[in-house]
This record gives C-alpha cells, sequence and structure tokens, in this order.
C-alpha cells in the first residue's frame, strides 16, 4: 500500500493528475506519469498536420546505430543487450555503465564499470546509447549535460516514446521507443504473459523519433546547456 497507495483507485483520475506525478518521489506514480505524457505523445502526433522530426515506425533504434570505420567510443548506459552484442561483434571501443553487474554476462563484463562513474566516461563519448529507464530514474538531465556537444546519442527503451522536442534540444539525436496501435489487444496479450515477439507488428510497433539535421547533414546542432 506504502509503494503505490493509489491502488484500486487509478481508474477515473485525470490525465492532469497522472501529470502532477512526474515530480513524484514515488516511482511506482512517476511510471504511471510517464506512461499517461507517452499516450498523449501519440495523440499529438495524431492531430498533427506538421513535424520538425522524423517518425519511423517499425524501425529499432539499435539498428540505426552506425558504427564506423574510424575509430570511436561509445558509452552504453544500462544493460542494453542488442547495442552491447552489436559492439562486441565489431570489436569496437566501448564502456557499459551500469547499476548492477550482475545484469551482464561474463563476457560483457570485460567493458563494465559502475554507473556513479559517469562524470569519468561520458564526455568522452563519440556515441552515448543511453537506456529510457533514466527518464523514470532521474539521471537522463545530468547525462546529456556531460556529454560532449557533437556526441551522437541515442535513447532508447519504452519510457522513451514521448514528444521530442526537449530531448533533441539538449543534444539527443535519436529516440527509440514503442507506439501502441491496438491498446486493448496488446493488454490482453501482456495479461496473459505475452512480450515483444507477441504483440510488435500487430498491436504496437517498434518507434524511431529521428533529429532531421541528423539525416540531411550527417552533424549534430548545437545543444542547450541543461534542461529546464
Amino acid at each position: 500500500a506504502k509503494a503505490m497507495p493509489l491502488s484500486g483507485r487509478l481508474s477515473g483520475r485525470s490525465a492532469r493528475e497522472y501529470l502532477d506525478d512526474l515530480s513524484s518521489g514515488n516511482v511506482l506514480k512517476r511510471a504511471l506519469g510517464i506512461a499517461t505524457l507517452n499516450a498523449l505523445s501519440a495523440a499529438c502526433w495524431d492531430a498533427m498536420d506538421h513535424r520538425e522530426y522524423e517518425l519511423e515506425l517499425g524501425t529499432d533504434a539499435f539498428d540505426e546505430v552506425r558504427l564506423g570505420r574510424l575509430p570511436e567510443y561509445t558509452v552504453v548506459v544500462g544493460a542494453l543487450v542488442p547495442i552491447i552484442k552489436k559492439l562486441i561483434a565489431a570489436e569496437a571501443s566501448f564502456h557499459i555503465l551500469e547499476m548492477d553487474p550482475s545484469t551482464l554476462k561474463p563476457k560483457e563484463l570485460v567493458y563494465y564499470v559502475h554507473a556513479d562513474r559517469a562524470a569519468e566516461f561520458v564526455p568522452q563519448a563519440d556515441r552515448l546509447v543511453i537506456t529510457g529507464t533514466t527518464v523514470l530514474n532521474g539521471t537522463l538531465q545530468g547525462l546529456l549535460h556531460m556529454a560532449r556537444p557533437e556526441a551522437e546519442i541515442v535513447v532508447t527503451g519504452p519510457t522513451a516514446s514521448m514528444l521530442p522536442d526537449a530531448f533533441f534540444a539538449h543534444g539527443t539525436t535519436l529516440m527509440g521507443g514503442i507506439l501502441v496501435t491496438k491498446p486493448d489487444e496488446l493488454l490482453d496479450v501482456i495479461s496473459e504473459g505475452g512480450s515483444g515477439y507477441h504483440f510488435f507488428g500487430r498491436s504496437a510497433e517498434r518507434l524511431v523519433i529521428r533529429r532531421p539535421e541528423v539525416r540531411e547533414s550527417g552533424c549534430v546542432a548545437p545543444r542547450a546547456k541543461a534542461l529546464s
């Protein structure tokens, strides 16, 4: 009851009440606030006649990370298995910032550094691939502030499925999330223990949100110093 004091009383709450919980000290309340923000973002996209960025359905953000031939250093924030596998296969130079080393396999631990050491590694990165969980736990702002202005920054995960303007204004070049297309069907699948294998392409789609000048020019535009 203490962890989620609103259990049994969530139905009927207004969207504004959920959004007010974005600043809550309770992580479960914040998660519901973010879920509400993501849902409202999808409604906004449906209503928009024009966007300053690109939405690509059916695209995996990890597939959009292009490993070049030139020496480059990547920092992965979180145990993001697909990109970690890709970097290992490419024999790339990288580290994994993670709070819990038990989430990594033995061959991945070679690249592990504790997340508390972010200030040592993030400013060196040519590329950052950041779990969307940082939106939930409040650490994304600090990571973006540490990053080099010219760094490629990818924020990905179901949490990062919202209007991207603030992210792009502070250096993010690409976001990867999920767009729910058939909510009732998705809830049925999840309630029956289903996973992405069961709902992608059916009741939800992978989503990539791309800052347009990145595709057009291949460069990264200047960003503001800190999130407001």
